[in-house]
């Protein structure tokens, strides 16, 4: 007799005999788990391109500015500065952006007044400012004075233009003097948008400018170094281009 022992021998052969068996199963599995072909590999998300890869059109050009909302109510976002190299678009760098105080809204029908930011795809005229342009700046840039203006008013034939003095027919109460904004004009962009044909009642003065206060009127506005370094970045061979929109919708970016 064996005290010690609790389990009859033939219990304990028959629990080896089951543990053996449902081994079986599970090594069969392993084994053809292992010889099994690797599945083909999984196509990248179209999120993981590069933003601008994913438009419809960046204007032709090496270099492209996106200015993104999340939506068309927001009044913040993100600025992005891309470079073409090599057949592919590199990040060249990004700010937190501003827009209009009424938000976003489809370029082709903005109506001035509104304090939207207009979506669509610009080229980049000219660049102006109460500062001296950064160093590095190649882009065409026009020095503003006590006496330089943009005329806003549907009534004179110098609408959305820079003009200095105040033309005659440019009421002073729908227009702006840029040295009244001396933070947010220190340094500027002007956009393509309602400028090479402009149509009345649209809107103008539409600039990518140092940021103030809050929103904006329709402008977009980064902080003041990434202004600088957008100007110092900003090549006119390369025929830059600026894209506004929002990240999903009507006014997405990736349809511009």
């Amino acid at each position: 007799m064996t005290p010690h022992r609790t389990t009859p021998p033939d219990a304990a052969g028959a629990t080896a005999r089951t543990i053996r068996a449902a081994a079986l199963p599970a090594a069969a599995a392993l084994l053809l788990a292992l010889c099994a072909p690797a599945p083909a590999a999984a196509r990248p998300a179209d999120s993981a391109r590069p933003l601008p890869a994913r438009m419809a059109d960046t204007g032709g050009g090496g270099q492209l500015i996106t200015a993104r909302a999340r939506t068309p109510r927001d009044t913040t976002g993100t600025v992005t500065w891309w470079e073409r190299r090599n057949g592919r678009w590199w990040r060249a760098g990004w700010a937190p952006a501003r827009f209009g105080a009424g938000g976003l809204t489809e370029g082709r029908t903005r109506v001035q007044g509104t304090s939207t930011t207009p979506t669509g795809l610009y080229d980049l005229p000219f660049a102006f400012g109460l500062a001296p342009a950064p160093p590095g700046t190649t882009v065409p840039y026009r020095r503003a004075g006590a006496d330089t203006w943009w005329c806003e008013d549907n009534a004179s034939a110098s609408y959305n233009r820079w003009v200095s003095p105040l033309p005659a027919d440019c009421a002073a109460a729908e227009s702006e003097r840029l040295a009244d904004y001396p933070t947010q004009y220190a340094h500027a962009l002007v956009t393509g948008f309602n400028y090479h044909r402009p149509v009345h009642g649209r809107g103008a003065g539409i600039f990518l400018h140092v940021q103030g206060k809050g929103a904006t009127a329709g402008c977009v506005s980064v902080p003041a170094g990434a202004m600088a370094r957008i100007l110092s970045w900003v090549r006119p061979s390369r025929h830059p281009h600026l894209a506004l929109g929002t990240a999903h919708g009507p006014t997405a970016l990736t349809r511009y």
